[in-house]
């Protein structure tokens, strides 16, 4: 059962833009796990591919929730800034792990921290955790994989996603920054039959053109370097002869965008995709 639960977070000490980058979010992140399950913090630190988890850069909190996120801070987070931050899990085993965690966050902190969590040389206290649908917060939610494919359409033809972070690709050697259909289902639908088991036989992926696309690249800076990547939005239509099966598995998957990301550095805040309604 994939989760994606958003962190209201306020900082107690001024955040720094140098520890705002997606390896200093993804260390907080296995501090919090470690905090409560050492074992389960270590395995996740030593894996090097298909993590069952992703993060988001952390995000002031606006009012008014803006797309594309903010993945860069060239200004320091002042204290006392509301802030949120998203964390997904692909594996409800993983989460059920967690569980303790999720229950009393701030019990966990670690010593020194003043009863909060350390990023950088800040401090930050957890204010609460979203795991459900809000109307002010569309990354908040919660659904088995059961539920996923059962209520996908078998009658939608539109597949709208917009690309919130940056977004590449890996092929061969090289990276690519053009969210083909390939790219885009094939990431998802790997990370889909590693952790539904629901397969997906006949998927039309071929029968994927995109009809409409507002998208640029964007350059992410991070400690080894530069992460090009796209961000913006792209419908994607269902085209020719195929059976109203092949169209759900489409649709389910497209939904599972929501928490699985797409491409490279999901576990870094890169790659952070929803759908979003067909205009």
């Amino acid at each position: 059962m994939p989760h994606s639960l958003v962190l209201n977070l306020i900082p107690r000490s001024t955040i720094y833009p140098d520890f705002l980058t997606g390896r200093h979010m993804h260390a907080l992140f296995l501090t919090l796990v470690s905090a409560v399950n050492q074992e389960l913090g270590d395995k996740l630190h030593q894996a090097t591919t298909d993590k069952s988890f992703t993060l988001s850069p952390l995000q002031i909190q606006t009012q008014r929730l803006r797309e594309p996120l903010q993945y860069q801070h060239p200004k320091p987070i002042p204290a006392g800034t509301p802030c949120w931050w998203r964390i997904s899990l692909l594996d409800d085993r993983l989460f059920g792990q967690l569980t303790q965690l999720w229950l009393n966050l701030n019990n966990f902190a670690p010593e020194g921290a003043r009863g909060g969590w350390h990023l950088g040389s800040a401090d930050l206290t957890i204010a609460s955790i979203l795991g459900t649908p809000q109307a002010s917060q569309p990354w908040a939610n919660a659904c088995s994989y059961q539920e996923l494919f059962d209520r996908a359409s078998d009658q939608n033809r539109t597949l709208r996603l917009t690309f919130v972070t940056p977004t590449s690709f890996r092929q061969g050697s090289f990276d690519s920054a053009l969210p083909t259909r390939e790219c885009v289902f094939n990431s998802l639908r790997s990370k889909w039959l590693k952790y539904s088991g629901i397969e997906l036989p006949d998927l039309a992926i071929e029968s994927i053109f995109p009809s409409a696309f507002d998208i640029r690249t964007e350059v992410s800076n991070d400690y080894i370097g530069k992460f090009i990547g796209s961000v913006g939005d792209v419908k994607y239509q269902i085209m020719g002869d195929v059976t109203p099966l092949q169209i759900k598995q489409l649709n389910a998957l497209a939904d599972f965008a929501l928490y699985a990301g797409v491409g490279r550095k999901t576990p870094m805040g890169m790659g952070m995709v929803r759908r979003v309604s067909n205009k």
